[in-house]
């Protein structure tokens, strides 16, 4: 399968400075779930800024 980066980029949400999975939803999931987290884009454009990817701080945010 081929990755449609440019295409994910406009609508990426990740605003981490110099992350290297922007575009790359696969990676981005697969490195948040493998940390236990969710990925920016299902976050608020306020809780993403916050870098906290935690399903707490996601139920938190959404409550």
């Amino acid at each position: 399968m081929h990755c449609k980066q440019n295409e994910n980029l406009s609508s990426c949400k990740c605003t981490y400075p110099g992350c290297s999975r922007q575009g790359k939803c696969c990676e981005c999931v697969r490195y948040h779930r493998g940390r236990g987290e969710l990925t920016g884009c299902m976050f608020s454009p306020e809780a993403e800024q916050t870098y906290d990817r935690s399903v707490e701080n996601f139920i938190r945010t959404n409550s």
